[in-house]
């Protein structure tokens, strides 16, 4: 009697005979179902097929139980409720903030405020007006409504952006740079930024008067003599102030120029003429001595010191009265020389 043949080990080529043995072993299996042995071994690899979709289904809906739920971006024509929508959440007061998108100012606003303003008796009471706002009774409600506004593209989920060292220098504090999300998730901590402007009433206001500018400038020649005299006039003023100003700013250069070696450190005249101040300002003083960056702080220092020891000065005139008047007695000499002594004034070199 022959001895049975061991089955392979894992990791080990099987040997001739055990080939044959498992052959053998299939083809009696196919014989007990009434098949071949081709038609048992399709059948066998329908069935392992099939069962290794179920796990990766349960895989799946046991990974999806566990992550949050997630929109997928549909481009298409804005959808008339997510408009709807849009219009009215840019109408509240989400606390925006402005930030950065692909060098682009874009207002940016966190996904809890949305949800809120959705639950609110004011959205109740506007979506009882306007048909297009859908019915908001709860959270997952709320959810759905806000889901509408990604699908349509007029807002989408945004993550700050890490920028380099140079770039943090430059942006200002607080204003973020931002990047979009490709799932565009629905949690109260996350941001979103809108693309939804509103009406554009005022560009296209601003575009038709650029036309109407442009079609007068294009007709000159059929203006009226009058008016076109009064433009050459006009234009002739213009540029004498300008050409006015490129004077006096020659003028100025040659004079300190000329001062730093008369009488240095030499004189300006209209020292703020290209000082970042109003327009008036610049003119303000007519004439000032060259000052270096020590000399400049310790004036601007001085003088907001003078600032406020002026606002300090009336609350000790009143605290002297009452102690004097308390004590019946006549101020002392302290509180003489206080008022007496003369005030200094800095005199700018």
């Amino acid at each position: 009697m022959a001895s049975p043949v061991p089955p392979p080990q894992p990791g080990v080529p099987p040997t001739p005979q055990q080939i044959a043995a498992m052959q053998q072993q299939l083809a009696a299996e196919a014989a007990k179902h009434n098949m071949s042995v081709e038609q048992y071994v399709a059948q066998l690899k329908a069935q392992a097929m099939q069962q290794h979709q179920m796990q990766q289904q349960q895989r799946a809906a046991a990974a999806g139980q566990g992550q949050p739920q997630q929109v997928p971006i549909k481009p298409g024509p804005p959808d008339p409720k997510a408009l709807a929508v849009a219009k009215w959440l840019r109408s509240q007061d989400l606390k925006s903030r402005t930030c950065i998108l692909q060098a682009a100012r874009k207002d940016m606003f966190k996904v809890k405020r949305a949800i809120r303003a959705l639950q609110s008796p004011e959205y109740a009471k506007a979506a009882s007006k306007n048909p297009l706002l859908p019915k908001v009774t709860d959270r997952a409600s709320a959810e759905e409504t806000f889901k509408l506004l990604p699908l349509s593209l007029l807002a989408l989920r945004v993550t700050k952006l890490e920028t380099p060292a140079e770039l943090q220098k430059k942006r200002v504090k607080g204003q973020w740079m931002v990047k979009i999300e490709q799932h565009q998730d629905i949690k109260d901590e996350l941001h979103y930024v809108w693309f939804y402007e509103g009406p554009q009433w005022k560009t296209k206001l601003y575009a038709g008067l650029a036309l109407v500018a442009i079609m007068a400038v294009v007709m000159f020649p059929l203006w009226p003599m009058v008016l076109r005299r009064g433009v050459w006039y006009l234009s002739m003023g213009m540029l004498g102030l300008i050409g006015l100003f490129f004077a006096m700013a020659i003028f100025r250069l040659i004079l300190f120029c000329v001062t730093v070696f008369v009488v240095p450190p030499g004189l300006w005249l209209y020292p703020n003429l290209f000082e970042d101040v109003g327009f008036f300002d610049s003119f303000r003083p007519v004439w000032g001595w060259q000052e270096d960056a020590k000399k400049k702080k310790k004036s601007s220092k001085a003088k907001s010191n003078k600032k406020e020891g002026a606002t300090n000065q009336p609350s000790d005139k009143p605290s002297a009265q009452t102690s004097s008047a308390t004590t019946g007695a006549a101020p002392s000499a302290d509180s003489q020389q206080r008022y007496i002594q003369p005030r200094v004034e800095e005199v700018e070199e």
